[in-house]
């Protein structure tokens, strides 16, 4: 079963900006102040270590919605050519650091997505040569899910964020799901793999996301499996659409 998580500041107030006339009153010996808000997009930011399930819970949650209500951004498809990218001591290739991510561009599609542009891409394979590459075309949606593993690490886009998920994962599962997905998606061999892993994979996710963690607003444990997770982003996301729908956004602070 799927642990979570969360503060309860980060389900009452997750960072949406008010607007509009403020309406108090008192609630459990509280003065409490409801605010308003409209708001345009709901931002949510999903990140992890390599293998800790994002690409999975995030395929699971875009089954839950139609189209036009959600679309997805990855970092992924957002790598700088390998020629670009820094090499260690033993000339490998370090695919894991976050220069090694055109951070700039990313951050510049997002912002498009959430002014009603669409956003086109070209697929980025991981340097396979038996993938042929696709012309990926991203539409405005009024929720926005962006994932990858720097979406804290890159304040600029950490900004951009009304909510965030951490995807969490034992290290021995993690190399597991690491291995299976880089020999069969990527073709990568298995001695690149554990090397990658050790030298690479491992001091990012020390360094670059785990510092994170205590940051996030739901922290979803997928050793075995994240169903109730999911279930709670489902419905979360769809409270907020309904709520978009009806006018009924407010915030609710306690003072």
């Amino acid at each position: 079963m799927a642990k979570i998580a969360y503060s309860h500041e980060s389900l009452t107030l997750p960072g949406f900006a008010p607007s509009g006339r403020d309406i108090t009153g008192h609630e459990n010996g509280k003065h409490t102040t409801f605010v308003p808000v409209e708001r345009r997009h709901l931002i949510i930011g999903i990140t992890g270590g390599s293998g800790s399930g994002k690409t999975s819970f995030i395929q699971e949650l875009k089954k839950t919605y139609p189209p036009g209500e959600v679309c997805i951004i990855s970092q992924d498809d957002y790598y700088l050519p390998r020629e670009q990218q820094h090499t260690d001591r033993q000339g490998v290739a370090n695919f894991d650091r976050p220069k090694s991510i055109d951070k700039k561009a990313f951050h510049r599609d997002i912002v498009r997505l959430m002014h009603g542009e669409p956003v086109h891409r070209q697929e980025y394979t991981f340097n396979n040569d038996l993938q042929e590459p696709k012309e990926l075309v991203f539409h405005p949606a009024p929720v926005i899910i962006v994932e990858g593993l720097f979406v804290l690490h890159f304040s600029k886009i950490r900004k951009l964020l009304d909510l965030s998920i951490f995807l969490h994962a034992k290290e021995n599962l993690k190399v597991i799901r690491r291995i299976r997905r880089d020999q069969v998606e990527r073709n990568y061999p298995l001695d690149d793999v554990l090397y990658r892993y050790q030298h690479h994979v491992l001091p990012t996710f020390e360094k670059y996301i785990k510092p994170y963690i205590d940051d996030c607003d739901i922290i979803i444990n997928n050793n075995r499996k994240f169903d109730v997770g999911l279930d709670v982003i489902r419905r979360f996301i769809r409270h907020w659409l309904d709520d978009r729908e009806t006018g009924s956004n407010a915030l609710k602070t306690d003072h």
